[in-house]
């Protein structure tokens, strides 16, 4: 069962004047909503404006949102990653807002998190922030989950087996496996392998999206993991839609 610890103010940088916010829906009163919709979600797209190739980042987002079963926000600079390059607070409300504004209309929007910043989530979680994702070196699970109360999802970021082995004792609702390839939108130049993504997956009590270096050339890899995060293969492409219709498609091709 989740606790709830006292909620606390949003970061100074979100207190700005900003006009009210269009909600993409309110918080559900089923608390299964989102873990409902988590469960089902095979594409997650890691939103970077910066890896749109100069384009319009909400256009592209138009253009493939359809194909995308979770939106994480995170605006960083490219090839860059963990505490030394953690999401500002400002930018990460500013985008995550907007995403949520933008999808709003949709009949079946994707879920949209937030990524790094519990308190971007925190303040956002009325207008439709589903919740979280989390590095190793950002605020520990337990202290989130007190923050967030009990509805909002949490993901994790896990580099290897004993990581995800660990992240089933807390309250968490995914991880993220990786990196599986090479990635030059996460700055690393190894990756672990879908092997250990296979493992993780048949391991974890809770959904796997193997992240990394995944592109139409190597998802058929991760069939049996069944569930993929992907940033620059999508929004980097030529063909964004394309890309992210067959991302999808290679992925669930043995179902």
């Amino acid at each position: 069962m989740h606790t709830v610890g006292p909620a606390t103010a949003p970061h100074p940088d979100l207190a700005r004047e900003r006009p009210p916010l269009r909600t993409m829906a309110p918080m559900s009163p089923d608390p299964g909503f989102f873990r409902e919709r988590l469960a089902l979600a095979r594409l997650m797209l890691i939103f970077t404006p910066e890896a749109c190739a100069g384009r319009d980042p909400l256009e592209v987002l138009g253009s493939i949102v359809q194909h995308v079963d979770v939106v994480q926000v995170r605006p960083k600079p490219l090839g860059t990653g963990g505490s030394a390059s953690v999401t500002e607070a400002a930018e990460a409300y500013d985008w995550t807002r907007r995403v949520i504004e933008f999808v709003a209309p949709l009949g079946r929007a994707p879920l949209v998190m937030v990524d790094d910043r519990v308190d971007v989530a925190l303040a956002l979680l009325k207008h439709g922030c589903a919740g979280v994702h989390l590095g190793q070196s950002d605020m520990p699970v337990l202290d989130a989950r007190k923050l967030l109360g009990p509805d909002p999802l949490i993901g994790l970021s896990t580099h290897d087996l004993p990581q995800a082995a660990a992240a089933s004792s807390l309250e968490i609702d995914y991880v993220g496996f990786g990196p599986i390839h090479a990635s030059s939108t996460k700055g690393t130049t190894a990756g672990i392998g879908p092997e250990q993504a296979w493992a993780a997956t048949e391991s974890s009590m809770v959904p796997v999206f193997a992240i990394g270096g995944i592109d139409t050339n190597n998802v058929g890899e991760l069939t049996r993991v069944g569930r993929i995060a992907v940033g620059g293969a999508i929004l980097g492409a030529e063909d964004p839609a394309r890309a992210a219709r067959l991302l999808r498609e290679r992925l669930l091709a043995s179902e």
